[in-house]
């Protein structure tokens, strides 16, 4: 049953989904409320789902409160998982506990209270004196032409409460006093004078405790960025990575000690941090939980800071693990900041020189306004030279540091955009100063210390901009035009856009591109393309969508919202996966008429197919990818960039089978094997008897036909479900989790130190048992303990689901369950003599192949027949898919406990449930500020990309890392060129020939090129090879009749050409890689 939509006035609402007594039940209370904070200030406050206006409600100023320990609160996980992969429960604590304080609601403001309701903190009180112009329309989603005229700061609560109706957003209208700044934890200014910026950031610096605060502006294409969290801010975990660790393979008696880890995976240490030892047999001396400080880090081993000659002499095990220890960070203030500025942080080293002068134009801006009351004029060549003039006053004062040149060029550049609010500069520094109030309320990752300037010049049209074009028009995009000019804005509203994906990427992309104007012409359009239905967990990032969306399709909602941004939007939304499949409705017309395309995917796969053809139409795409705090973008440019395929990752290393099945030594290993069991037991094998139960003949006949060890282990399956394991009531199901119990967590450990005994060796003598390997222990079965008796639970209701069992409600009583569960008899176990355990590193499967397989499959046959005549007719099972987002469907329930139950097999560390959904349902972290981010950045090069004139240096590709801070911009590589006489070309070229030619045609036409091709094929069929002299009867044939009749293709109506591949020599007899060749034959 999908959500109910929430009301907007005061009430309860209780949802009840189903009436099951194993479903949760949830309760929301909605209400709102009208007060004031004293001063002259006027305030409304909506308050959605509890709380309270008052931002002191309960709470100290501090990280919930700033540095202590938060309240505890639920959290929603379905709806916060993916932001929880990133944060943990700590930190997210921490942000439901915090106020936060937004000024100025223009496009940034916008931006960063959207990331921040999005996240879940506290309260949000939005702040702003300044009623809507039309120059917000251009970079701010929450305004429409409605809004003209009315407060900024009211106009935009409706909007951003939908996005979270948990937290509470009130406003304020009227001018800050400084005592109202201590009812926050952190307090965002977007638009501020400098002097009143001195003053509120002096007041929340010498606040007990300190008031996180940020300013940050944006003008044109120019951005900036300064934090001051006070005189002594910790960072509890700077860059938020898992602490590292290594498998102990020595240690030696030395001094300083060697440390040599086994060869599975290279260390990540570095010299100077700090590490604990655990597990270690021998050497006991290094177990005492003191941190050592790493020397001399290699990829697999280190030296500490000891001397181990008198310890005892190591014997084997051991894990050594990092300690993150606390950073406490002492901040200036803005006023002793802007003349003593320090380190600024870096984005382009090709622009090494500029945050300086930046540093000194933001300020000149400031003194700009103050003079005028007024922001410089676009275009106007006399505020640039005033404002050029005050940037020389500024330098000149300066009584050290001064800069010796001062870039003009630059300087106009930022005079002449110095009004505007652009969408992607907002979409970018929303992520940025979002992630930095993150960090201001929680002490998660380091923060940004404390200038960072960003310009984006580049992305200016090439060419000098006619004054008269940056004239304002009287519409939306007035801003944008003073930028940009009129004749660039022209080009973006008749673009032609695809967009792939509408999930978190895809949205802001959509929204980027409303306010910008894209596709929003009479000859523009945008299509949008997905799959994917809206989940609960997509509403944490995935901001178009709401909780009434849940099941529909996340392509048609994204486009509607995005309508509602920008009517003008020509947007068509399709639910059709980008691959070979559906090239009848991405045909070539379709592709062919493109501008760009835009990527918005979440896997590999299907960016390498819209790499593909967008290198086949010669086609731009603009690539990025995100995960938790880190964002990239790849700029893929026709002829002037390599592509997206070009470059790729190393495979992601996979444990090897007999490691996960039988000698796990991480939590990793455990969660595999986990969900591995779940699908084979709950999932597969139950499909495998539908299908043989569906067609009884045809099934026996296929395993017959394969005859091997997989089809003999698969019909054992079939034949153990239907028979000896096959669950008639829930009792049943309750002994068959039992017993899976006792075989998994004791009888095969048993079996395995019988066969393996902890002083077992190899056949080089040396112990069997040596690290990475763990020596196993049998679990001990009890209704007491409290993770034996829920995976039981689990199981049984599992298992009963597969049978169509009704579910008792006394599954709800422990009690119950427990006296139902030791009525289930235990047989003795025996180990086997000749058991075979696979221990081969590179084997790819734990089955077993026997000269006899042939024999034992067809007596699984006969006793499966016998088996089947026994069930009453039209019998069948209910195989289970594993659903991770659903905590109310056991699924996770029961992959947690069997993955805890192995770990604490192998002495392994447990995990909760939260952490093995990450793990086991390959959970991709991710949070909306690096989302906006990455959009924000691949927007600034949309405008080259459409513009049409920018060269290779122009372009930037981009790794950025919230966490850190980092950011890091550098030029696209560009591609490989092949030479060949005076000719040149790379992967970016296609030769096509027209006029349906015929094989003799194709051949001179290559000829003429001084290229002798001697064999042409379609596919994987051969159409000529020059050795073969009957192909030589082909000469004077159409190529097209070759590849219908040789070939055997069906060539579609919607396509006017195929594509062969030709392989050619020199007159050298030397093979040429030459493109791609297209023949048209329509």
């Amino acid at each position: 049953m999908l959500p109910v939509k929430r009301p907007t006035t005061g009430a309860a609402l209780e949802v009840d989904s189903e009436s099951s007594s194993l479903t949760k039940k949830h309760r929301s209370f909605v209400s709102t409320a009208t007060s004031a904070t004293g001063g002259t200030a006027g305030v409304s406050a909506v308050n959605m789902g509890g709380g309270n206006a008052d931002a002191n409600n309960g709470v100290s100023n501090g990280v919930g409160g700033r540095n202590g320990k938060a309240p505890i609160g639920d959290i929603d996980e379905d709806l916060h998982s993916r932001q929880l992969a990133v944060y943990g429960r700590e930190t997210m604590r921490r942000l439901f506990a915090s106020n936060i304080l937004v000024s100025g609601l223009q496009g940034l403001g916008a931006e960063v209270a959207k990331n921040l309701i999005l996240a879940g903190v506290k309260s949000v009180t939005l702040h702003d004196e300044g009623n809507v112009e039309l120059w917000d329309l251009a970079s701010s989603f929450i305004f429409s032409e409605e809004d003209l005229g009315k407060n900024r700061a009211l106009a935009s609560v409706q909007k951003l409460q939908e996005l979270n109706n948990a937290v509470v957003i009130s406003t304020l209208t009227d001018e800050l006093t400084k005592e109202q700044l201590s009812n926050f934890q952190a307090v965002v200014f977007t638009d501020i004078s400098l002097d009143k910026a001195m003053e509120y950031d002096d007041y929340c610096h010498k606040h007990q405790p300190p008031i996180a605060f940020i300013k940050s502006e944006v003008h044109g294409l120019f951005g900036s960025v300064f934090c001051d969290f006070g005189p002594k801010f910790t960072v509890f975990d700077v860059d938020g990575e898992d602490p590292r660790t290594g498998i102990i393979a020595s240690i030696s008696n030395d001094n300083p000690a060697l440390v040599a880890c086994v060869d599975d995976e290279r260390l990540e240490f570095q010299d100077g941090d700090l590490v604990v030892f655990s597990e270690v047999r021998g050497m006991t001396e290094l177990t005492d939980g003191k941190p050592r400080k790493i020397k001399n880090a290699r990829p697999y081993s280190f030296t500490i800071e000891e001397d181990t000659t008198n310890y005892t002499a190591y014997e084997r095990g051991g894990i050594v693990t990092q300690v993150k220890e606390p950073k406490v960070l002492n901040f200036k203030t803005l006023k002793q900041a802007l003349t003593d500025p320090g380190d600024f942080l870096l984005s382009d080293f090709s622009k090494f020189d500029r945050p300086p002068l930046l540093h000194l134009a933001f300020q000149a801006l400031d003194k700009f306004i103050a003079d005028f009351g007024r922001y410089p004029v676009a275009g106007s060549e006399e505020d640039a030279q005033k404002l050029i003039s005050l940037v020389n006053d500024i330098n000149n004062s300066l009584p050290d540091g001064r800069l010796e040149e001062i870039d003009q060029k630059l300087l106009r550049n930022f005079a002449f955009g110095a009004r505007a609010v652009l969408n992607p500069m907002a979409a970018m520094f929303g992520g940025i100063v979002g992630q930095e109030v993150v960090k201001a309320c929680s002490g998660k990752f380091h923060p940004l210390f404390q200038f960072f300037y960003f310009d984006s010049v580049e992305s200016l049209p090439n060419g000098p901009l006619d004054p008269d074009d940056l004239k304002p028009l009287n519409s939306r995009y007035d801003a944008q035009i003073s930028v940009f000019g009129s004749k660039l804005q022209k080009k973006l509203e008749d673009a032609k856009v695809f967009i792939v994906g509408s999930g978190a990427l895809g949205c802001e992309f959509l929204k980027n591109l409303a306010l910008m104007g894209v596709c929003c012409g009479d000859g523009g359009k945008l299509t949008v393309t997905d799959d994917d239905v809206i989940e609960k967990s997509n509403l944490s990032r995935q901001f178009l969508f709401r909780d009434w969306n849940i099941g529909q399709a996340k392509s048609t909602v994204a486009a509607s919202a995005a309508n509602l941004i920008n009517p003008s939007l020509h947007v068509e939304a399709l639910q059709n996966r980008a691959s070979p499949e559906t090239e009848n409705v991405f045909d070539d017309t379709f592709w062919e008429n493109l501008n760009v395309v835009i990527n918005a995917l979440d896997n590999v796969t299907a960016r390498l197919y819209v790499d593909q053809r967008c290198l086949y139409f010669q086609k731009p795409l603009l690539e990025s990818g995100t995960l938790g705090a880190k964002c990239n973008t790849q700029m893929v440019i026709p002829h002037l960039t390599e592509n997206y395929g070009a470059s790729r990752d190393p495979p992601e290393k996979q444990a090897p089978m007999c490691t996960v099945h039988s000698f796990p030594h991480n939590i990793d290993h455990c969660l595999t094997w986990a969900r591995s069991e779940f699908e084979g037991l709950l999932e597969k094998t139950p499909a495998e008897v539908n299908a043989y139960l569906s067609n009884p003949n045809e099934y026996i006949s296929a395993m017959n036909k394969a005859g091997d060890a997989q089809a003999r282990d698969t019909l054992e399956r079939v034949l153990e479900c239907l028979e000896r394991d096959r669950c008639d009531t829930f009792q049943d199901c309750i002994t068959w989790a039992r017993l899976k119990f006792e075989d998994y967590f004791s009888n095969r450990v048993k079996q395995l130190t019988f066969t393996f005994p902890e002083d077992a060796v190899t056949s080089s003598g040396a112990p069997f048992w040596s690290a990475p390997k763990r020596f196993p222990r049998p679990l001990q079965f009890s209704v007491h303990d409290l993770s034996h008796l829920p995976f039981v639970t689990a199981g049984a209701i599992l298992r009963a689901e597969t049978f169509g069992i009704p579910i008792p409600d006394w599954v709800n009583s422990s009690e119950k369950l427990a006296n139902a569960v030791e009525k289930v008899i235990i047989p003795d176990f025996l180990p086997k003599k000749d058991a075979k355990i696979v221990t081969d590193e590179k084997a790819t499967s734990l089955s077993t192949a026997s000269i006899d397989d042939a024999a034992v499959i067809s007596e699984l046959v006969m006793k499966l027949e016998r088996c089947r005549e026994k069930l009453p007719p039209g019998y069948k099972m209910n195989p289970i898919q594993f659903e991770k987002d659903d905590d109310t469907n056991y699924h996770m329930d029961l992959i947690t406990g069997f993955a805890n139950m192995r770990a604490r097999n192998y002495s392994i560390p447990e995990v909760d449930k939260l952490k093995a959904k990450f793990i086991a349902g390959r959970i991709i972290p991710a949070i909306a500020t690096s989302t906006a981010m990455a959009t924000g950045f691949v927007c600034l090069e949309l405008y080259k990309v459409l513009d049409g004139q920018h060269k290779l240096e122009d372009y930037r590709n981009t790794f950025a890392n919230l966490a850190l801070p980092l950011f890091s911009m550098a030029e696209p590589v560009p591609p490989k060129v092949i030479k060949h006489q005076d000719l040149s070309w790379t992967i970016w070229d296609r030769w096509i020939l027209k006029d349906n030619p015929s094989l003799r045609e194709l051949l001179q036409w290559l000829k003429n090129k001084g290229l002798n091709a001697y064999s042409i094929s379609f596919g994987s069929c051969l159409l000529y090879n020059s050795m073969f002299p009957r192909h030589k009867e082909r000469m004077d044939r159409k190529l097209v009749d070759l590849v219908k009749d040789v070939a055997k293709a069906e060539l579609p109506p919607y396509r006017c050409h195929f594509d062969i591949v030709v392989a050619c020599e020199d007159d050298e007899d030397n093979d040429i890689d030459i493109p791609q060749i297209s023949i048209y034959f329509r």
